[in-house]
């Protein structure tokens, strides 16, 4: 059977290219004659170009596909592929990111604070009563920052009071916060208002929409995605009640809140999600959901590419995005309609081999990696039977999908690393960790285009980023704390940040070059300061006990240092590791003490 649409590198229902020169020159040109009445032979076949090839029809018999590409004349580029937006952090973006908080605070503009603190503040009144605090944004950015530093450290699966402990714990946990605050904020906070029982009825995600919606807004005012997109679905992991809870073997979490997501391909950054509650109650299962999702997360886009699996592909899809001036690049399943079944069987296919199929608009490829295999993908984006030089002789097409349909799933990765997500019962809280996930690792993504130095000779750029963003949230709140922690460790971090804020505000007398760790630090301390006194002879870090001025180690507090005086006894030679109480060899000198006979 051979195609009406193809003869001698033209279509029919399209006029024969043009030959060069003028009409007179055709009458007498040889051979241009030679070639009008030459017959092809089979020496000569390779040479002459493509030919009428079979065709295929699609199993529903509404397409019918060429196994030649169609021709395809140069000239200027398609509106489709034509990027109107240049790449990168927006100008919104850039005029504002001052620093590392202030580009985290993009993502939380005045209107999800509101919400934040307000239904936070209303739900605790309810729960305590009179014995409720009020909260304002300050103190719910150090309940963020808190979960981040969690993150980093990756202890959100350890206990809550594990972090709070005065000897295993961390100081800027008890420095920042109570351990009571903080579990009574972690369960009154909420994001939408008491009426949404009304409202759930018909939105499942009533509890958060609100604060949902104006967060993904800002995700794409920020960033222009690069050339390709990539659409897939990730997987929130969560095991407690939920009416629209899914189950995804493939999954690390297995159970969790299914997200539609739309990140860019090169740098993993999310521009658009949607939370999947299921089919609405009482009604029929939705057709075409697929479709239906991507078309909603690159609504805005124009001159992209969008690389999707099969669960999304289809012709149809791929007529409506370039109808938007979009393509699509992706895999499909076999059991589509569309596909003729000449590219789906494996009889007679040798390893590594490729079958096109393609029309105005679409090309689809067959590719056989090993015997009875195949792949199948389907494109907008290429319009040729481009075959690569590798062993394996893989199509173009699928190189370029392996390339750019790892957007999605890196994100998960990326941020599976420093999660700050912990245990909870409440599937809005599962949703808000998720929230702060995304906000801090698109956050790193905009300060390291912006400032591109930053941190450059380092590989854990992003650790880093997210301990500074750590800090600069809890900072403002530790400053301003009434009630000073137990710890020794907590009360000389707390002191130094105290003191690290009044030399910003003008000079001071403090020489501490950094945090300290446990105990106030003496006033002659050349580095972070350790929990208790020294003592006089002291060669490495001290321990508690009176210190003098001349210690050569880091000094720490004791009659004469500069802070106020802990308790506990040292010992001259003590050369351990710090501690918060009395030494070792003090305690054996003490008992030596007591063991040795009195004289007369």
């Amino acid at each position: 059977m051979f195609s009406p649409a193809c003869y001698r590198g033209y279509r029919l229902d399209q006029s024969p290219p043009p030959p060069s020169g003028t009409e007179d020159d055709l009458e007498v040109d040889p051979d241009f004659q030679v070639i009008e009445d030459h017959q092809p032979s089979e020496d000569d076949s390779e040479e002459e170009g493509p030919r009428c090839d079979p065709s295929f029809t699609s199993k529903n018999g509404e397409i019918i596909w060429s196994s030649s590409p169609p021709l395809q004349t140069p000239g200027r580029a398609r509106a489709e592929e034509i990027i109107r937006r240049t790449p990168g952090p927006t100008r919104y973006a850039i005029s504002r990111a001052e620093d590392i908080k202030s580009t985290f605070e993009l993502y939380f503009p005045r209107s999800i604070q509101t919400i934040l603190v307000t239904m936070t503040n209303m739900e605790g009144r309810r729960v305590y009563g009179d014995q409720w605090k009020e909260i304002d944004w300050t103190e719910m950015e150090a309940f963020m920052g808190l979960l981040i530093l969690a993150g980093v450290l990756k202890s959100n699966g350890e206990s809550t009071r594990s972090l709070w402990d005065g000897e295993m714990g961390r100081a800027i946990f008890r420095a920042t916060m109570p351990l009571k605050d903080f579990i009574k904020l972690s369960g009154v906070i909420r994001f939408d208002k008491s009426t949404r029982s009304q409202r759930r009825e018909t939105d499942k995600l009533a509890p958060i929409r609100e604060l949902w919606e104006k967060w993904v807004e800002r995700l794409s005012l920020m960033y222009n995605p690069d050339m390709y997109v990539t659409v897939d679905e990730r997987l929130i992991g969560f095991r407690g009640r939920c009416h629209f809870k899914q189950y995804m073997p493939s999954k690390p979490a297995k159970y969790g809140l299914k997200i539609w997501a739309a990140c860019d391909a090169k740098s993993s950054y999310s521009h658009n999600m949607q939370v999947y509650t299921g089919k609405p109650a009482g009604a029929q299962r939705e057709q075409n959901l697929g479709k239906r999702v991507v078309l909603d997360m690159v609504h805005d886009l124009k001159g992209h590419v969008v690389t999707c699996d099969n669960f999304f592909t289809s012709y149809a899809l791929g007529t409506e995005l370039l109808q938007k001036k979009i393509r699509m690049l992706g895999t499909v399943r076999k059991n589509r309609t569309e596909l003729p079944s000449a590219l789906v069987t494996m009889q007679n296919r040798p390893p590594h081999s490729s079958l096109f199929g393609c029309t105005e608009t679409h090309t689809i490829v067959s590719y056989s990696p090993q015997k009875k295999k195949n792949v199948i993908l389907m494109s907008t984006m290429h319009k040729d039977a481009a075959v690569s030089d590798r062993e394996d002789r893989k199509p173009i097409m699928i190189l370029d999908y392996n390339a750019t349909k790892g957007g999605v799933d890196n994100l998960d990765k990326i941020v599976a690393t420093y999660t700050c997500a912990r245990k909870t019962a409440r599937w809005p809280m599962a949703i808000f960790f998720n929230i702060l996930n995304v906000s801090a690792y698109n956050s790193f993504v905009l300060w390291r285009e912006i400032n591109p130095t930053w941190g450059q000779l380092k590989s854990y750029r992003r650790r880093l980023f997210l301990e500074e963003l750590g800090k600069a949230l809890v900072y403002p709140f530790m400053k301003r704390r009434p009630h000073i922690p137990r710890t020794p460790a907590s009360v000389s971090f707390l002191k130094w940040v105290k003191d690290s804020r009044d030399e910003e505000a003008g000079p001071s007398s403090s020489s501490s070059a950094g945090p300290p760790t446990a105990g106030p630090s003496s006033s002659s301390s050349a580095g972070p300061p350790t929990a208790g006194p020294s003592s006089s002879s002291s060669a490495g870090p001290s321990t508690a006990g009176p210190s003098s001025s001349s210690s050569a180690g880091p000094s720490t507090a004791g009659p004469s240092s500069a802070g106020p005086p802990t308790a506990g006894p040292s010992s001259a030679s003590s050369a351990g590791p710090p501690t918060a109480g009395p030494s070792s060899a003090g305690l054996k000198a003490a008992k030596s003490k007591k063991a040795a006979p009195k004289k007369k």
